[in-house]
């Protein structure tokens, strides 16, 4: 291979590696929207309206829901180891429960649902199955329990345990009228 041809071939090598540069065209000038300018001025009128009307029915039907739902209040009683139920001003349920025994604490106060959970095994006690769980305090729970004889007197953890249909009672009442709408009041 001649000189020439060396240099002719490792110029093509070079080539191939270089960047493409393409020569820079000047920007468009952005184009105002139809409603900006003057002549429209009517069709901006008649757009702002239409989108207004459509805000005003999406937070009238996406709202109407929550606020007209009943609010859900189960009020556990430690002493008595029961749970009072009640949808608006109306009493619904009285189920036996099992708190906290000897050793553990269930938290009094009034709490909101934080976390739901149809199907729930603990990680801190065995693996124990936690059906239809609302969280409401960390790690505490209202839950159903294979330990039904135990309903009635304090033996557990501090969640509070329900009977598995009486759990999943209360969990589609607070599924339906939303967490938001719920309130937990525990008291001795």
């Amino acid at each position: 291979m001649t000189e020439t041809e060396r240099r002719r071939n490792s110029q093509r090598v070079r080539a191939k590696w270089e960047p493409v540069r393409r020569p820079r065209t000047p920007r468009k000038k952005m184009s105002v929207p139809f409603f900006h300018s003057m002549k429209n001025r009517a069709a901006l009128v008649r757009w702002t309206i239409a989108t207004s009307a459509m805000c005003a029915l999406l937070i009238l039907f996406a709202g109407a829901t929550p606020a007209s739902a009943a609010s859900v209040t189960a009020t556990i009683d430690l002493s008595d180891q029961r749970m009072y139920v009640s949808l608006g001003n109306h009493h619904m349920y009285t189920w036996p429960v099992s708190t906290a025994r000897k050793g553990y604490r269930t938290p009094t106060g009034t709490y909101h649902p934080t976390r739901m959970y149809r199907r729930y095994f603990s990680r801190k006690y065995h693996n124990s199955p936690m059906p239809n769980s609302i969280f409401f305090y960390g790690g505490y729970a209202i839950h159903g329990t294979t330990a039904v004889k135990s309903l009635g007197r304090p033996a557990s953890h501090g969640c509070v345990r329900l009977h598995p249909d009486n759990a999943r009672a209360l969990y589609d009442m607070v599924k339906a009228n939303g967490p938001g709408n719920t309130r937990i009041r525990i008291r001795w």
